[in-house]
């Protein structure tokens, strides 16, 4: 990686759960390549441990810390203990990506462990994280928090209810910490993709490529152009942004 004058978050420590496939992948590749050193977070070893050697390859800066966020309420704060003893200091840019995704299924056929999991992974995990992250990021002098929603959370879908009400409230939770800490010198805002082409969805790129035909870029997004959006928003270019749901779904929610 060469070091240069245009990366934009040199010097930043970042977090990103859920970071060992898919976008969370993409994301801390990108963070990584704006000069962030990068805790890249999730359940499995090998597959972390790969993102961070693709990471050292090109010059980056990036460490492994296994979290499975759906263990129990100790796994955000344990995680963020150990996220700032890797980065030797505290989180300053937090991602909070991690989710269980839901597949397409009628209301009829949620129970009561799919729903508790769903809300432990995508609402509770980063509630807990994020305020076990707070403290060290003021201490700090301030910092970005973004969340990775979806356009599930911001549109009616008949076989998404569960997933989109997830989605909704850490959208909702985006706006309410955007107000509260922003006198602390920490923006919070999100992204929400829409329906996104990555390699562990490969068996559903048809259905994707269908999904997506009917907007105004007529084609699913890449997990590179959602990571792409994050960077932004974490960076100082997007330093007068407070409590943004920034769609990254090819103009599905702009123009219907």
């Amino acid at each position: 990686m060469n070091h240069t004058a245009t990366q934009r978050l040199t010097g930043r420590r970042a977090l990103v759960t859920g970071s060992t496939s898919g976008i969370g992948r993409a994301i801390a590749i990108a963070l990584a390549r704006e000069g962030a050193t990068v805790v890249v977070s999730g359940r499995g070893k090998g597959a972390g441990e790969a993102v961070v050697e693709a990471i050292r390859a090109t010059g980056g800066v990036a460490h492994f810390v296994r979290a499975d966020l759906a263990e129990s309420g100790s796994a955000a704060p344990e995680l963020a203990r150990a996220a700032a003893a890797a980065l030797d200091g505290p989180v300053d840019l937090l991602v909070n990506n991690a989710a269980l995704l839901i597949p397409a299924q009628s209301l009829l056929d949620v129970d009561e462990t799919l729903a508790d999991l769903a809300l432990a992974v995508n609402v509770k995990a980063p509630a807990l994280l994020t305020a076990a992250i707070t403290p060290g990021m003021v201490a700090a002098g301030g910092g970005a928090i973004v969340n990775t929603g979806s356009l599930s959370g911001l549109a009616g879908n008949a076989v998404s209810a569960l997933y989109g009400a997830t989605k909704a409230a850490l959208h909702s939770l985006t706006t309410s910490w955007a107000a509260e800490l922003a006198p602390r010198a920490i923006r919070v805002n999100a992204v929400a993709p829409g329906p996104t082409m990555t390699d562990e969805n490969a068996s559903y790129h048809e259905t994707l490529r269908s999904l997506a035909a009917s907007t105004p870029d007529r084609r699913p997004g890449t997990a590179a152009e959602v990571a792409a959006a994050v960077v932004f928003l974490a960076s100082a270019e997007a330093a007068h942004i407070h409590g943004a749901i920034l769609p990254v779904d090819g103009g599905h929610q702009a123009v219907r």
